[in-house]
């Protein structure tokens, strides 16, 4: 007959096993990335408002009170995730429209898209973080949330001007009634990958490449 053991120590090795990361042991740069990788898919599954920190600690297997040592507050937990996820998006965007589709054969629009999934491979509901409706009217959040939703619609509305530019179109208001096109575009395409998990960055790439390819086809 086995001997009965009793619960884990906190920190140790088998309450890391059986949590799934030590209070214990941990740097404190990693034990900041395991809390907001928990809290990005939280914060961007439930939104702001509905988000649970208890359901992040537990996921990363600390206490609630070690989110707040590390980050202040709920909120000061999401602003971090918000800036994290609107500087790798613009910065995504930003180095390819500088660089400029990899081939003459290949649309900018389809480089902008692929640079978008490999950004979010790894954490795909932080479009959401950007994009939370449940944001606090007048609040701090908000405020930083539309600033850098601004800054991509800023990159967007160039990219479109230029487009209709290059077929001698400068009419200001098709430029932004496109740009809202691509907008809404790309915000159903993370949307559909994120409800289908299986689909990786590459195959969406892919994918949106012949969805490209075939609404070119058809305007000719």
């Amino acid at each position: 007959m086995g001997t009965a053991r009793g619960p884990a120590t906190p920190g140790s090795d088998e309450g890391r096993d059986r949590r799934g990361a030590g209070t214990k042991g941990v740097p404190r740069a990693r034990r900041e990335e395991q809390i907001m990788a928990a809290a990005m898919e939280e914060f961007g599954r439930s939104g702001h408002a509905g988000a649970s920190m208890a359901a992040i600690a537990r996921q990363v297997g600390v206490t609630k009170p070690m989110l707040y040592t590390y980050f202040g507050s709920k909120d000061g937990l999401y602003l971090a995730c918000l800036e994290r996820v609107a500087a790798r998006l613009l910065t995504a965007i930003e180095d390819t429209i500088t660089a400029g589709p990899p081939s003459s054969a290949t649309p900018l629009a389809h480089a902008v898209l692929t640079a978008l999934f490999s950004a979010l491979e790894d954490e795909r509901h932080a479009w959401f973080v950007l994009y939370d409706r449940t944001l606090p009217p007048g609040s701090e959040l908000r405020s930083a949330a539309q600033r850098h939703r601004a800054a991509v619609d800023g990159l967007a509305a160039e990219g479109t001007a230029a487009l209709l530019g290059r077929g001698g179109n400068t009419d200001p208001l098709d430029a932004d009634a496109l740009k809202h096109v691509w907008t809404g575009t790309v915000s159903a395409l993370v949307g559909w990958w994120i409800s289908h998990p299986e689909q990786s960055a590459g195959d969406m790439s892919a994918r949106c490449a012949r969805l490209l390819s075939a609404i070119r086809d058809d305007a000719y």
